[in-house]
């Protein structure tokens, strides 16, 4: 049958990326689908008080590179645009501990620690991943806490996607033989949440996206896909495809047809959207859908030093981590200078059981030290004061999204308890690391007066099992009860990875396309030769 393209990929994240880049190596003819927008330096903003184009909110009529969402149990920050999550992720790529290969519903289907090592690899050479080559304030600051709780051999510094080279000095690309774009030096400035304006974060539009296009794939960018209809009972005819523009109020729908499709919109995008098809176009979907969906068991707490010569905005976004003890590990993040905003959306930290003993908690504090506060506030340039805490582990416990029939997304809890930002190691090692800088602690106001945590790593919702009555695709990211159907991006992650998940998504994609033939009649098949990172 002739189609319009062999696969059309939804979402250009991690996992869309790479499958846009593997594919369309193979022959393949590949279109991606990505509802954000196409970013280039000068698009991003200077600070976070930019929000038109740093937040994305179509209602408001801004286009940027983050959303927010706000559920009963969780709120979710994800990345939007070309590029998905890399344009607004803090660079850091690490590899999970064992257990994340050996638990869950894919633990038993591969031996995944194996399987998965030279896909890691590759990902860390396709993101130019090394690790951080500068401390500065706010890491020193964790280094003092390693050695006072006798763990300094636990410090290090992550692997982050980002070229360094000479501060400022632009370059011919560095990564693969001259094929890629031109790359500028970090210069430390901290903006990498917000958009790197300088050309040094290793984003995805400038590696697997960018070799991709080279090959033939083309990227529809401002569009959201609002159905995937099969072709026969199950897609073996192929698939028809229905996009709305994303940001124009009165934009024409377009239609493609397609022999396969990848979704790669993120848990928020890809279950999401599954889980309106599951109730009209793709009714074999499995019941495991939205089921299993993890965090990192994770809290955000922001610490705001009254030192002035301190300059806790200095560095790249994460440059430095504390592996606290063998389930979890602590995290210095930084936002650029200028970049206050979030100040708006946090309170006092505060712990207790229920909202009443948080609230009195919180307002409690403005009375004790009210001087300090105003300083937080007001006085305080707060990303240059303040350094955010992300701590992580791999304590497991699993929420479930659904749908009802006016399309709204709410949480359940699946199984474990539910996730808690009330953390008691965490709230330890807070005091630890206030004291150390002579600070304050503060944390969104959901998490200070509601107790809901804030994820930047929402994960599952569409994972691996051994057939469907334990996951929604198998160990090959084929959806169970289609052809040519496959789930490749956050949403197929099926354990708690303790870490930040972005190179196991790119690793576990990587091994997905791996097992893709290359196109009949396609003598050759292209590779990008990689320089040594």
């Amino acid at each position: 049958m002739e189609f319009d393209y062999d696969y059309i990929i939804i979402g250009s994240g991690f996992g869309g990326s790479v499958s846009a880049l593997r594919l369309s190596e193979k022959g393949y003819r590949v279109l991606v689908i990505e509802k954000g927008k196409w970013f280039e330096a000068k698009d991003f903003p200077k600070t976070n008080w930019n929000l038109r184009k740093w937040l994305w909110m179509p209602s408001l009529r801004f286009f940027g590179i983050m959303k927010l969402s706000i559920f009963r149990h969780i709120s979710v920050i994800s990345g939007t645009g070309v590029g998905g999550g890399s344009l607004v992720y803090a660079n850091t790529l690490p590899v999970p501990k064992k257990a994340f290969f050996t638990s869950g519903s894919w633990g038993q289907l591969e031996n995944w620690e194996e399987e998965l090592k030279p896909f890691y690899q590759t990902a860390l050479k396709m993101l130019g991943a090394v690790p951080n080559p500068k401390l500065f304030d706010g890491d020193l600051a964790l280094l003092q806490l390693a050695e006072d709780i006798n763990r300094a051999d636990k410090f290090e510094r992550p692997h982050v996607a980002v070229y360094f080279g000479k501060e400022g000095e632009t370059v011919k690309d560095p990564y693969f033989n001259g094929k890629g774009p031109d790359r500028t030096g970090c210069n430390f400035c901290g903006g990498c949440m917000t958009g790197c304006r300088h050309n040094a974060k290793n984003t995805l539009d400038k590696n697997y996206l960018w070799l991709a296009q080279q090959h033939g794939a083309e990227i529809l960018s401002e569009h959201e896909v609002t159905n995937v209809i099969p072709e026969g009972k199950e897609g073996e005819n192929g698939y028809k495809v229905t996009a709305k523009s994303s940001t124009k109020l009165f934009g024409k729908k377009k239609s493609f047809s397609s022999k396969g499709i990848i979704f790669s919109g993120g848990v928020l995008g890809t279950v999401k959207l599954l889980l309106k098809l599951k109730r009209s176009t793709l009714p074999n979907l499995s019941e495991k859908l939205g089921d299993d969906i993890r965090t990192n068991n994770e809290t955000l707490i922001s610490v705001s030093t009254a030192d002035k010569e301190k300059d806790l905005s200095k560095g790249v976004a994460i440059g430095s981590l504390l592996h606290t003890d063998d389930n979890s590990h602590l995290e210095i993040v930084r936002y650029s200078k200028g970049s206050g905003f979030w100040k708006l959306m946090h309170l006092p930290f505060a712990a207790g059981k229920n909202p009443l003993q948080r609230a009195f908690s919180v307002v409690s504090q403005f009375f004790i030290s009210p001087l300090k506060w105003l300083n937080v506030y007001l006085f305080n340039s707060w990303s240059r004061s303040t350094t955010v805490l992300l701590f992580m582990q791999t304590v497991d416990s699993t929420l479930k999204l659904t749908r009802n029939r006016l399309g709204i997304i709410a949480t359940g809890v699946s199984s474990g308890k539910k996730p808690t930002s009330d953390i008691p190691e965490s709230r330890e090692l807070t005091k630890r690391y206030s004291r150390i800088i002579n600070g304050k602690a503060t944390s969104f106001a959901l998490e200070s007066i509601a107790g809901i945590p804030t994820t930047a790593h929402i994960l599952g919702g569409a994972v691996m099992g051994k057939d469907a009555t334990a996951g929604v695709i198998n160990s090959k990211n084929q959806v169970f009860g289609y052809e040519d159907l496959y789930v490749v991006d956050g949403s197929m992650i099926s354990a708690n990875p303790g870490v930040n998940p972005s190179l196991s998504i790119t690793a576990i994609a990587e091994r997905a396309m791996s097992l893709f033939p290359p196109k009949v009649n396609v003598a050759v098949e292209i590779e990008v030769p990689l320089k040594n990172v």
